[in-house]
C-alpha cells in the first residue's frame, strides 16, 4: 500500500494527487479494475487470444509501413 507524507503547509488536494499517482505507479488501480467483475476462464482465454491477434496485426502493419518508407 503506497503512503504519502504530508509536508508542512501542504493542502489536501496536492497530497491526494501525490497519493493517487503513487497508487497508479505501484499498479494498485489496475489490480482493482481487474478484480471488479468475474470473468469466466473461457472468456479470459478468448480475450487474451484476441489481444494477441491485434498485437500481431499491428506489428505487421508497422513493418509494412517501414518497408514502404525505404
Amino acid at each position: 500500500m503506497p503512503s504519502v507524507k504530508i509536508h508542512d503547509n501542504e493542502n489536501f488536494d496536492r497530497a491526494f494527487r501525490r497519493f493517487t499517482k503513487a497508487c497508479e505507479k505501484c499498479g494498485l488501480m489496475a489490480e482493482i479494475r481487474k478484480h471488479q467483475f468475474y470473468m469466466k476462464p473461457s472468456e479470459a482465454k478468448k480475450k487474451k487470444s484476441a489481444a494477441a491477434r491485434r498485437k500481431i496485426k499491428k506489428m505487421i502493419r508497422m513493418q509494412i509501413r517501414t518497408m514502404n518508407q525505404l
